[in-house]
């Protein structure tokens, strides 16, 4: 894929959306988590909807965050926005440059400053 911004350079050039775009499984991605997922980070968002839609669909909102740690790893952790921890992923391997916090409402996937 050329151009791609592992270090995502415009995360915070997005605030509000002004499309939807379809993600998976009946979930909706704003231009912002779009802009995420076209530049090496589509694993976080479909595993963090995977866990959503199987785990915690009862949820009527959560943060997801991926959190890198050394020697290349990473964690995903979902949380229910006051800090009660509800699922985490490990990775042993990811090329991430920059960890990112996600929101979720309402079958859409959002980052913070689109919330």
């Amino acid at each position: 894929m050329a151009d791609v911004d592992l270090e995502l350079k415009r995360l915070e050039d997005f605030h509000g959306t002004e499309e939807y775009h379809e993600a998976w499984l009946g979930v909706v991605a704003t231009d912002g988590v779009k802009y995420v997922m076209e530049n090496g980070y589509s694993w976080i968002v479909t595993d963090s909807i995977s866990a959503i839609k199987t785990e915690l669909a009862d949820q009527r909102f959560l943060v997801v965050k991926l959190i890198l740690l050394p020697g290349k790893k990473a964690r995903m952790i979902i949380d229910d926005g006051n800090g009660s921890v509800l699922c985490t992923q490990e990775y042993d391997y990811t090329d991430a440059k920059r960890e990112l916090k996600l929101y979720y409402t309402d079958e859409v996937i959002m980052l913070p400053g689109e919330y």
